[in-house]
């Protein structure tokens, strides 16, 4: 049976019409091989566009597809469905993105028609060699995989469970709780921080459907689409939690004390802890690094003195396999170190914190019991907050964080309501964008803080000179009023930008995640899919993704959930067809394939000496067609032959 083409063009509105000549580009198709159709339309993805496909094939009794039109992610699917409507195989159709690959990047609207040609010929060469594929199922396992236990995991977690799903909760510190743990006050509401997050631990830790596994970590993913097998390291605690009641004796008999992490090492915790004293699950856990028992062989007070007899030096790391349908990645971030702007002085001026010092210390559980003052113990008069600590900045992150001109507002709120102090914000722009939060700007400039547009250059405290009386020196241009200024100031707080975790691109390779520049986790689409990854069964929430502030977060966590839920509620999800195969009589047999198999899914068959692909683990990645050296692996629909005429075309 001969090939019957049709090619549908996509103007994309003007994202591609703007550039190329979509009239001239379909009439140049009509001349390609066993082309039958071709046509241009303003919006292919509509419904009228669908359409004209779908009358087309009926029509001329047409048996492949192409469209040229935006990325494949975007709308591959769409028109897999539009064929499948029309009786074609969904793997008849072939995308030539001429937006992105062409449109997009090429500046000269000649030379972007004539790339457009090219690419549509490449496509059109292809599909003439595509052959059906058949589309399996595998049953989904009804279990659900939250991977970090800040405000977004925890919102995750409780919706899935709350649907009635098992769901495992892994978080790699003794409590669950996240930065946010950490908070005083929210903007723009100012409610306590505490109170919104607690009874949200309380509710995880008590949840009949959550198994919480703290003080671990996700070593290993393996397995396939909605039947992935995950291995993880429960650390030894050191502590029988059966047997533990939390009376917290063993930690006011411990002597060993070191830096308390929580309190940005402030204070001091025993070597024996819990996070915080709202901690779930509130069980310590021993650090074996400071514990004397661990470095000496001495002591044991805790082991001696525990009522409940759950002290169990011998306890050793334990790895737990369970089994899972679905991933939800909500890792979070970590503060911008404010030690690489060493002009500002912090690490080395007291009186110069960042961002989570000043929380723990208005916090009335932090470590000055919510007074703010000053290292000589005194409330200060003048206080200045520097905005975009490590954001927007071409020698750190050109990013902004979202969320720093917002709690450095909030910071001089509490300033002026704890102290009375005269309050200096040093900014660049003042971004407040989301539900009350330029109310809330409007309310700090009534409450006389005085703010100054510009950067902050450098921060200094004069020794030896009259006046000085010890205060920190401000250097900063006033962009406004034209001149630089220099303002002494009792105590400035650095408003310091979230970057990704220094692990974030290690943790991606595990959970198969790209990342971008910056080492956040990418979406399969930033605004059709934000919550996605190009693993349909592996989902990503909260600042792991990007910066964002707490209500941000928690729906971007609702939304993952939701998926989620969505996808164990199908009970069986189709796998992608474009797997690998081997043709056995070109085998050697050397395994090369096996070696360089990124997901585990070839073996080696004894009796054909050959390996074996399996296709519920198959990727369709294309390493080990690639390694093969002997060419006897090809992935479906990306066969030489096709490959070669897509190349030939483009080339002619």
């Amino acid at each position: 049976m001969s090939n019957r083409i049709g090619v549908y063009v996509c103007h994309c509105g003007s994202n591609i019409a703007g550039k190329i000549d979509v009239q001239a580009v379909a009439n140049s198709a009509k001349l390609l091989p066993e082309v039958k159709v071709s046509r241009d339309y303003v919006f292919m993805c509509s419904e009228p566009g669908q359409q004209l496909i779908l009358d087309d094939i009926r029509k001329y009794d047409l048996n492949r597809i192409v469209v040229a039109a935006c990325s494949p992610l975007m709308h591959e699917k769409t028109f897999r469905d539009v064929v499948v409507q029309g009786g074609l195989n969904p793997y008849l159709v072939n995308i030539a993105n001429i937006r992105e690959h062409c449109s997009w990047v090429t500046e000269d609207p000649d030379r972007a028609t004539e790339k457009a040609r090219a690419l549509i010929a490449a496509a059109v060469a292809k599909v003439r060699f595509l052959k059906p594929l058949k589309q399996t199922r595998v049953i989904v396992n009804q279990s659900i995989l939250v991977v970090g236990g800040g405000i977004s995991g925890i919102q995750a977690a409780l919706q899935c469970a709350d649907s009635g799903f098992k769901v495992y909760l892994v978080e790699r510190e003794q409590s669950i709780g996240g930065h946010m743990a950490m908070l005083d006050k929210t903007f723009p509401t100012l409610d306590c921080s505490a109170c919104i997050l607690t009874p949200k631990m309380v509710s995880v830790g008590k949840h009949p459907n959550i198994h919480l596994m703290t003080y671990s970590e996700v070593e290993k993913v393996s397995g396939f689409v909605g039947n992935f097998k995950i291995r993880v390291r429960r650390k030894a605690t050191y502590v029988d939690f059966d047997k533990c009641t939390g009376c917290g004796i063993c930690q006011d008999k411990c002597p060993v004390k070191t830096g308390n992490a929580f309190e940005l090492n402030k204070t001091h915790r025993k070597a024996i802890y819990t996070l915080f004293p709202q901690a779930v699950p509130n069980k310590p856990v021993i650090d074996p690094e400071h514990c004397i028992h661990f470095t000496q062989n001495k002591c044991g007070a805790c082991q001696k003195l525990c009522p409940k007899q759950a002290i169990d030096f011998a306890q050793q790391d334990v790895l737990e396999d369970i089994q899972v349908g679905a991933i939800i990645v909500t890792t979070g971030h970590q503060v911008f170190d404010s030690r690489k702007m060493p002009a500002y002085g912090y690490g080395k001026l007291s009186d110069v914190y960042n961002a989570l010092e000043f929380e723990r210390m208005v916090n009335s559980g932090g470590f000055t019991q919510g007074k703010i003052i000053t290292s000589g113990g005194k409330a200060p008069e003048r206080v200045g907050i520097i905005h975009c600590v490590g954001s927007r900045d071409q020698r750190h992150n050109d990013y902004c964080s979202q969320i720093c001109c917002m709690y450095a507002l909030k910071f001089a709120h509490l300033v002026r309501d704890h102290t009375g102090a005269h309050v200096y914000n040093f900014y660049i722009d003042i971004r407040c964008v989301g539900k009350g939060y330029e109310e809330f700007y409007d309310r700090v400039l009534s409450e006389g803080v005085f703010f100054i547009r510009g950067k902050v250059a450098s921060i200094t405290r004069p020794t030896g000179k009259t006046g000085s009386n010890g205060q920190l020196n401000v250097l900063v241009e006033d962009t406004l009023a034209g001149i630089v200024r220099r303002i002494p100031l009792d105590m400035v707080i650095l408003a310091n930008g979230i970057e990704a975790k220094p692990d974030s691109r290690e943790v991606a390779r595990i959970f198969g995640i790209s990342t971008n520049k910056n080492g956040f986790f990418l979406e399969q689409h930033p605004k059709l899919n934000p919550f996605g990854t190009h693993d349909p069964c592996v989902f990503i929430a909260g600042t792991c993704a990007g910066p964002k502030d707490i209500p941000h977060s928690v729906a971007q966590a609702s939304a993952a959930a939701a998926a989620a839920i969505t996808l164990l509620e199908k009970a069986t999800i189709p796998i992608e067809s474009y797997t690998a195969r081997v043709m056995e009589e070109l085998c050697a047999g050397c395994q090369t394939c096996i070696r360089t198999c990124p997901y585990d899914a070839i073996k080696y068959d004894p009796d054909k000496k050959a390996p074996h692909i399996d296709e519920g683990l198959c990727r369709g990645c294309g390493t080990c067609a690639s390694a093969c050296p002997s060419g006897a692996i090809e992935t479906h629909n990306f066969t030489d032959r096709q490959i070669m005429e897509e190349i030939q075309a483009i080339l002619s």
